[in-house]
Formats: C-alpha cells, sequence, structure tokens
C-alpha cells in the first residue's frame, strides 16, 4: 500500500509539472515554444524567441533571412542577446532601470519578447510593439523599463523587439549597394524592425493578440524608427497606428544622410579599420570591428527604398501610411552644451549662424542674461531634436490625411531627479504602467500619471484613440487650436502650446538651409 501511495504521488508531480509545460505552449510559423508566467499565473511571458536568422558572417548587412524551424519545443524564458554596443554603465539620470543587462551582448540579436493575457487565438486584443531607443548605438527589449506584464494587465498583447545598431545597423558602401536587390545599403535596422513587424502578423493570434490592429510604438531612437516606418512604403499593412515619444526625422539639413553620402562614409570606415572590401570586413569580429569603428558616421539613410526620400517631403506629399498617430515631447529634455556663453557671446553667435534669421532666432531664443541663454539652450535642443519633429509631424499629417494625431507634453518631475527636470525618457515608466521596475518613492501622483498615461497609450492601441471612461478629454490636434495635453503634477489637461515662436523659428531656419541647396 505503502509503494502505491508513493507511485500515485510521483505520477501527481509528473502530470502537475508537464501540466505546467503545456500550460504556456504556444505555436509559431517556426515551431513551438514555452514560456513561464508571473507570479499571479494570469500573465505568459516569451522570451527571446528569434524572428529572424542570426545576422553574422555572410549575413552581416543583408536583409534579415527566415528562422530556421525547429522540433520538439523551444524554451523562451529568458532574453536573447542584446545586439553589439559598449559595456552599459549608469550615468547622470539613466540609472540601470534604462539599461541593458550586461550579458548577453552579441551580434546573433535579433529576438523579440511577449507579454499577454491569453493565448487564445480568438481573444484579439490590440498589440504594442515596442521599439527600444538608445541613438542606434546602445539599448535593447530587455530593458527592465521596458517591461510588459502591467500592459498585458490592462489588455494588450506588449512585444518588444531587438535590432541591429552602429555599424551592424546602418552601413552603407557601394559594394552592399551593388550586392543588394533592393540598390540600396545602410537601412538594416528598420529592415530588421520591418522583420519583426512580419513575424508579429503571422504569429501574434496565437498569443491572443489582433494581427489586424498592431501599433508601434517607441521613444527617441525608437520613435525616430517609428517615423521612418511610418514613412515606408515597405510597411505598409504590418500596422494600424503609431505611437511615437520624443523623436523623428523631418529635418532636411545637413543631419540627413543620403545614400551617395552614405557610401563615402561607408568607404572611409573600410579605410579606418584597415580593409579593403565588404568580404573583408564580414570576417572581422564583431568585437573587433566594434571597437575599430566606434560609433559615429553612420545613422539612418535616404537610401531610395526603406526610405524613397526625405520623411518631410513625404508628409508634404501625403505618402505616408496613413494611420492614427499619438506623439510628444518631455518639457525638459534638451541636451544643452555644457558651457554657457555671455550675453554679448551668445547673440555674436547667433548672428554668425543665422545671418538675417539672427534677430528672429534672438527672439525666440532669447538670451539677455545667463539664466535665460540656459534656458534657451536647453529649449532650443529639445525643438530641434524632439519636439520640433513630433509638432511639424502633427502638422503635416493634418493638413494631408484623415487620421487624427494626438499630440502631448510631459512635465512630470520623476522623484530624486529634480536637477534634471522633466527628462529626455523618463516618461517610459509612466507611459509603459511600469514605473514598478524604476526604483524611487512614487507618490500618489506619480501613480495617478501612470495610470491615466498608460490607459491612453492602450485605448489607442485599441482604438486608435486615447480616451476612455474617467480619463480628461484629449483632442485631437488641429492647426486652428495648436493645442496639446499636458502631463504635470497637479494637472492633466489640454493646454495651447507654449513656445510656438521656437518651432516657427525652426520652419524658417529649415527652409533657408533648402533654398541654399
Amino acid at each position: 500500500m505503502k509503494r502505491f501511495f508513493s507511485l500515485l504521488f510521483l505520477l501527481v508531480v509528473v502530470s502537475n509539472v508537464f501540466s505546467q509545460k503545456d500550460n504556456t505552449v504556444v505555436k509559431t510559423n517556426t515551431g513551438l515554444i514555452s514560456g513561464i508566467q508571473n507570479k499571479e499565473s494570469n500573465i505568459y511571458i516569451y522570451k527571446g524567441i528569434p524572428f529572424a536568422a542570426p545576422p553574422v558572417a555572410a549575413l552581416r548587412w543583408k536583409t534579415p533571412q527566415p528562422v530556421t524551424p525547429w522540433t520538439g519545443i523551444k524554451k523562451c524564458e529568458t532574453f536573447g542577446a542584446s545586439a553589439p554596443q559598449g559595456k552599459p554603465v549608469p550615468f547622470s539620470m539613466y540609472t540601470s532601470e534604462f539599461l541593458i543587462p550586461e550579458e548577453p551582448i552579441n551580434e546573433d540579436c535579433l529576438y523579440l519578447n511577449v507579454w499577454t493575457s491569453s493565448i487564445k487565438s480568438t481573444s484579439k486584443k490590440p498589440v504594442i510593439v515596442w521599439i527600444h531607443g538608445g541613438a542606434f548605438i546602445s539599448g535593447s527589449g530587455s530593458c527592465p523599463i521596458y517591461d510588459g506584464e502591467n500592459m498585458a494587465k490592462k489588455g494588450v498583447v506588449f512585444v518588444t523587439i531587438n535590432y541591429r545598431l552602429g555599424v551592424f545597423g546602418f552601413l552603407a558602401h557601394p559594394e552592399l549597394t551593388k550586392e543588394s536587390p533592393t540598390h540600396s545599403s545602410g537601412n538594416y535596422a528598420f529592415l530588421d524592425q520591418v522583420e519583426a513587424l512580419k513575424w508579429v502578423k503571422k504569429n501574434i493570434a496565437a498569443f491572443g493578440g489582433d494581427p489586424n490592429r498592431v501599433t508601434i510604438a517607441g521613444q527617441s531612437a525608437g520613435s525616430f524608427s517609428v517615423n521612418a516606418l511610418a514613412a515606408s512604403p515597405i510597411a505598409k499593412g504590418l500596422f494600424q497606428r503609431v505611437i511615437a515619444e520624443s523623436g523623428g526625422m523631418f529635418n532636411t539639413d545637413e543631419r540627413t544622410l543620403t545614400l551617395p553620402i552614405a557610401e563615402q562614409n561607408g568607404i572611409k570606415i573600410l579605410e579606418k579599420v584597415k580593409t579593403s572590401s565588404i568580404a573583408e570586413m564580414r570576417n572581422m569580429p564583431a568585437d573587433d570591428l566594434a571597437k575599430a569603428v566606434g560609433y559615429g558616421m553612420v545613422g539612418p539613410v535616404i537610401d531610395g527604398y526603406v526610405l524613397p526620400e526625405n520623411i518631410y517631403n513625404i508628409y508634404s506629399q501625403g505618402k505616408q501610411n496613413d494611420v492614427p498617430v499619438l506623439t510628444g515631447w518631455n518639457r525638459d529634455e534638451g541636451f544643452a552644451p555644457p558651457n554657457t556663453p555671455s550675453p554679448e557671446d551668445y547673440k555674436t553667435s547667433a548672428q554668425k549662424k543665422y545671418g538675417e534669421l539672427a534677430d528672429a532666432f534672438l527672439s525666440a531664443y532669447p538670451g539677455n542674461t545667463t539664466d535665460e541663454i540656459k534656458r534657451s539652450q536647453v529649449v532650443l535642443a529639445r525643438n530641434t531634436t524632439f519636439a520640433w519633429h513630433a509638432y511639424t509631424w502633427a502638422r503635416l499629417q493634418t493638413a494631408k490625411q484623415k487620421n487624427k494625431v494626438f499630440l502631448y507634453q510631459f512635465d512630470k518631475v520623476p522623484p530624486e531627479n529634480e536637477q534634471y527636470g522633466a527628462f529626455h525618457s523618463a516618461e517610459i515608466a509612466y507611459a509603459l504602467n511600469s514605473l514598478h521596475t524604476w526604483h524611487r518613492p512614487w507618490t500618489e501622483a506619480d501613480k495617478n500619471i501612470e495610470n491615466i498615461m498608460s490607459s491612453y497609450w492602450v485605448n489607442f492601441a485599441a482604438n486608435g484613440d486615447p480616451n476612455g471612461k474617467g480619463l480628461p478629454l484629449w483632442k485631437p490636434y488641429s492647426t486652428r487650436q495648436n493645442a496639446l495635453m499636458e502631463f504635470e503634477e497637479k494637472e492633466i489637461d489640454m493646454k495651447s502650446i507654449d513656445g510656438l515662436s521656437g518651432f516657427e523659428f525652426i520652419d524658417k531656419w529649415q527652409k533657408h538651409l533648402n533654398e541654399k541647396k
């Protein structure tokens, strides 16, 4: 009898183990995978799902290739490798929550992660695909602050992705252009993102998601990426809405890399690493190549394929993917120069750089005192890198397309970050309902903004409109009203855009630069 009960106990244990494993198994187009569940067993989590073949050796600087199917059940319980980049080290306001885990970092990096409350194909939940920031040289979908558990609890299937960075993601070169069937080179990072979206289109129903209600979202370089995908013909039909936090590429000035310029930069990179061909560079160890090249000389390219022309022109002509847009910026996210000039030097510098537009510049960005100059430098840096792009996006889309734009400014200063203000990236944890991953003494005001902001994001993913029961009314942008939703400590409400003259000056300056070409 004792032996009988021992065997019975063993069978129960084994049965429980198998039922636990089976509980998370999902079928993808390349094979079965298993994941894990959260502590409450109400969220399924899958980490390190391959969406493309490793872009190594002969596949370095190639269009992402299909994953080789597998047999059995692949365990997807830990994050895949992050793309090659410098060692993640906290600095300024960027604590460990914003950084990737140190290991693994590997060129074999094309993985994505999924959080969902259902793995029934009939659930048809809205999907958010999050594209990480990091200036196109760092970052990963595994950063703690992107944890998708709470967003999944709010009703979306939340996906984070990796993509190639730095020289691996953006090298252009005549040899690469010649070998490409699209006669282009340079935008491998964007091609990775498109491949991830294709994977979502094919597979997300198995994770309870609706392949026809996909929102691409991102911050900083992720927002730049969202802007590129929204403008790109090769991404058409892969998403139905976009969320862009702090970033866009509407500039038409000297920062724009055309394919010929990018190819010349690529030739210089080959010289720098002392190689004579792309074949030689493909044989270099990834670490050696990354260290030899550094982080300059590469970036998004107007390549004629991913981006047929500059994004400002695409939107001006109404040629973008016409989907609802939610976009905005943070109040204090400008990276100002370390040194503050005197009022006299500030004025002289403005006259030298802007010529006949100097008076318009000094009116929009005044510099009569040192304190005024410091603030003007922050606002100018914020506007030229982030805010003006969101404003221009709203203005151009409203003029040319039927789908609405919802514009915001984030003013909340996180606790223990007073010296940095509402800094670049401060909004992420509020928008993604992930304050729990960021270790700060959160107040009720912080938690209230987190709840409201993440609810707006989820509603927008579901319906293309952020509004919902119990939330302050968020009106779509109009050129007549020039208003936005402002997220601040004491109030969340529609406000007139502050500092429009700063945007209007950048418009004039961009026009001036174009006329000089």
